[in-house]
């Protein structure tokens, strides 16, 4: 027995002197580890998901792995975290390799602007036509449908959610306008104290499409203070980007202030030429607030046109109750509705008017007989059928019978070089990941280029900010913000979440016109210490796990 013992320690000795030291080690590369400092040579080793060893450079030159990355005169960085994330489709029933997003850097996705998969019953798939597409919509119904939800993606990058407020409206109040009832606003704290506990890291809203544009601002506040115990952040698309814009930051500074949260403003801009002066006086406010002690900060995406629906140039009282595309093939109601687009007396955001109708790029089209008008302007297509732009928008979105994405030509470039330059803003890409060889629908392309546009056009060569700000922006502040612990750093102990690329050529090719190019210069993505991307191309590894807030409960 002793002599069989002794063999088979020694066989184990054999085998572990044999085995590699580390999984991959990344060697000589100009290491910015995403806390802002300034970039240094170093190398840096990954074993079992995380890294291990980060030293100056040379001294693991001769460390035995199984990978070996070279990075001398590369930019070896935290992975970028994309804070507004549209991926759910592709990471819940797509192919979950999302290469648009990891081929810019991106190691994880943060999704539920306004709408998420849970909490999920009758009245929040009520807009669905088709039983099969309900009975998918309503999969994540009943106990901890949040979390089976997250539970059910998988893909290259990391992911996790906010839980979306015009979804917990619709899971109290279907598509009805109006205050929620005490039983209603009960409903719906339940349910955010289940989807905290679950995972989520606060609660988005999107205050100018219905019906979450229905929720008034002490809604929100009970919302914010049912997930307050919880850690969670406010995140919002607000009320207002444009000429409301200075109140819309008054509502989310009252919703954080009476919830008791911090509160996040998505893609911050000043929409409409008329109102590019106020972003000036949108940063002084943010300033203030947090001057007086109030957590509050914002995102931004580097393009002076973002992306929505055309429905988005409607009022949102033509929506309620389901009942938009009735609405519009009602000649009385229709009447009503373009009577107050073109001469408009509520309060709400026109964004037709806002950018023009030549500012209007129409973007996805589903039926055969409308395809002539995707990539054609709003204008275009009104002097194509002979009609004003409101009625060819409103004709179109009926015959479409969905929202039909297009994107709006509203912001200022000064404006966006003012907000990089913030120390609290941080970046989301506010779009879904595509695979450019299945992609047959225009797209906006912030898809395929936000993070290394920042990193090309504003870093390198307009040099409005410093590299290592502008890592830290796409890493640890956002990390920091969503309170994940353990990415966002390159530090020992971290999960090896790793985009190295060349500072030389990192940039986006996308374009308005022709926006399903890939980004260029970013060698190697790791996800949890497995490569995505190698040598600039996608490997299909599935490695991405959920990451969750800081209110979650164990199972």
């Amino acid at each position: 027995m002793r002599l069989k013992s002794a063999v088979a320690a020694l066989l184990l000795s054999t085998l572990a002197a044999v085995e590699p030291q580390y999984d991959v080690v990344i060697s000589g590369g100009r290491i910015v580890d995403g806390t802002g400092n300034a970039w240094f040579t170093g190398d840096l080793a990954i074993r079992a998901g995380r890294i291990v060893r980060i030293a100056p450079g040379g001294v693991l030159a001769n460390a035995e792995s199984r990978t070996r990355v070279d990075a001398k005169g590369l930019v070896v960085a935290p992975g970028f975290i994309d804070i507004q994330s549209h991926s759910r489709p592709a990471l819940l029933d797509g192919d979950g390799r999302v290469i648009s997003k990891i081929t810019q850097g991106i190691t994880t996705e943060i999704m539920g602007e306004g709408v998420t998969n849970a909490p999920a019953n009758e009245k929040t798939a009520m807009l669905i036509t088709s039983d099969a597409d309900r009975q998918t919509a309503l999969r994540f119904a009943g106990p901890h449908g949040f979390r089976r939800w997250i539970g059910s993606m998988r893909g290259s990058v990391n992911f996790g959610s906010f839980a979306g407020a015009t979804t917990l409206r619709m899971y109290a109040k279907g598509m009805s306008q109006g205050a929620a009832n005490d039983a209603e606003l009960e409903l719906m704290r339940t349910a955010v104290r289940e989807a905290m506990e679950d995972g989520a890291f606060g609660i988005a809203s999107a205050l100018i499409y219905p019906p979450g544009e229905y929720a008034s601002t002490a809604e929100l506040i009970e919302l914010a203070k049912a997930m307050s115990p919880y850690g969670g952040v406010y995140i919002t698309h607000m009320r207002s980007e444009a000429d409301r814009l200075l109140e819309a930051i008054d509502e989310a500074i009252e919703i954080g202030r009476k919830g008791g949260v911090a509160v996040e403003i998505y893609h911050l801009k000043a929409a409409g030429v008329r109102n590019w002066p106020k972003m000036r006086d949108a940063i002084a406010k943010i300033n203030a607030a947090r001057a007086a002690g109030l957590d509050v900060s914002a995102d931004m995406y580097p393009y002076e046109a973002g992306g929505t629906g055309l429905s988005a140039c409607l009022p949102p009282w033509a929506s309620a109750d389901g009942k938009l595309f009735d609405n519009l093939a009602n000649p009385e109601m229709r009447s009503k509705i373009r009577a107050e687009v073109l001469h408009q007396t509520t309060d709400w955001e026109n964004l037709c008017e806002l950018s023009t109708p030549q500012g209007v790029l129409i973007t996805q089209i589903v039926n055969d007989e409308n395809k002539q008008y995707s990539g054609k302007r709003l204008a275009q297509i009104a002097s194509m059928q002979k009609k004003e732009w409101i009625d060819a928008a409103m004709d179109l979105i009926l015959s479409e019978r969905r929202r039909v994405e297009s994107i709006f030509f509203m912001a200022s470039d000064d404006n966006l070089k003012l907000q990089l330059q913030q120390p609290w803003i941080k970046f989301g890409t506010d779009a879904g990941g595509i695979d450019p060889e299945r992609a047959t629908q225009l797209a906006h392309p912030r898809a395929y280029g936000n993070f290394t546009r920042i990193l090309g056009k504003y870093v390198r060569e307009e040099k409005v900010l410093p590299l290592e700000d502008a890592i830290r922006k796409m890493t640890s502040a956002v990390a920091a913000r969503l309170s994940i612990q353990d990415r966002g750093l390159l530090r020992e102990g971290m999960f090896a979440d790793i985009t190295i690329f060349d500072p030389a050529t990192a940039t986006d090719r996308a374009t308005f016109e022709q926006p399903h190019q890939l980004s260029t210069g970013v060698r190697h993505v790791f996800v949890n210490g497995v490569a995505v991307v190698r040598d600039g191309e996608a490997t299909g590894a599935m490695p991405g796990r959920p990451v969750y807030g800081p209110g979650r409960k164990s199972e």
